[in-house]
């Protein structure tokens, strides 16, 4: 019988989580995306991404974070982080415009530069399903070997990468958020101490979904105790990885002055 171990704790020995900066590992973001808001839900057509990379144009303008499988370098989950800029729109504003009150940020006093979306979570059916389900486009969960521990550990996905978020917001000075989620996004969150407070009405975009907001220095306050030692790990990778970036003087993912008073916007879709 396999011992059991802290859930965060056994979740860095199966997944890691990382920036996808290379083409490759975006392609591995985009193909996962696919098949998620593609082929699962069907909330994109899938003839307008013929070559099965499910891209749009606000990706040229974001930082991807990724969680791959240890043992079978799966892609297990992805998220994006779209960064805000005078005179242009956010995925929220253009998809959910009549969601949250258009002079909101402006009452904020808050530079539009500093705002960013996180969008275009997706985890991979595999990392959803229980033993026993359905067939996965890996086919049956069991073959794939995934042990008891291991299962355990999968609902860690979504609150990792928003800890990988976390991590490069502390780093990057881009430390409030706003959030389009669907009801169960910031219950999840909420369990965790990642709290988000609604802003806005409902809107039926590839289902209910409504906008919240939050603060990165509340989160790292309210984060649950048994977090905080995955959040170390996470944050101590994407840092590494953000000063490489920095180092590259790529001009999307430089500081905002490393302050924990700026602007992230969040949504699940």
């Amino acid at each position: 019988m396999e011992k059991k171990i802290p859930l965060a704790e056994a979740f860095s020995q199966y997944f890691d989580v990382s920036l996808a900066t290379s083409d490759e590992l975006k392609k591995e973001v985009y193909k996962l995306r696919y098949r998620v808001y593609c082929e699962e839900f069907g909330y994109e057509p899938r003839e307008n991404f013929p070559d099965g990379l499910e891209i749009d144009e606000f990706d040229d303008r974001s930082l991807h974070f990724l969680v791959t499988h240890k043992q079978t370098k799966l892609p297990a989950g992805c998220v994006r982080l779209v960064f805000g800029a005078e005179g242009k729109l956010m995925p929220f504003e253009k998809y959910c415009p009549d969601s949250l009150d258009n002079s909101y940020i402006e009452k904020m006093g808050i530079d539009r530069g500093s705002i960013c979306e996180v969008s275009r979570l997706a985890v991979d059916t595999a990392f959803r399903r229980r033993a026993g389900d359905a067939r996965t486009r890996f086919g049956e969960i069991d073959a794939i070997d995934f042990s008891y521990q291991e299962r355990r550990t999968f609902p860690l996905i979504t609150v990792a990468v928003f800890l990988a978020v976390i991590g490069f917001s502390e780093r990057s000075g881009r430390g409030h958020g706003f959030a389009m989620m669907e009801p169960f996004l910031p219950r999840l969150l909420r369990k965790s101490g990642l709290d988000f407070v609604r802003v806005g009405k409902d809107v039926d975009y590839h289902g209910l979904r409504a906008p919240y907001y939050g603060r990165t220095d509340h989160a790292l306050k309210n984060m649950h105790p048994d977090l905080r030692s995955l959040h170390s790990t996470i944050a101590s990778r994407i840092g590494d990885q953000y000063k490489d970036l920095v180092a590259s003087n790529n001009q999307h993912f430089m500081s905002r002055g490393h302050s924990s008073t700026s602007e992230i916007a969040v949504s699940s879709w």
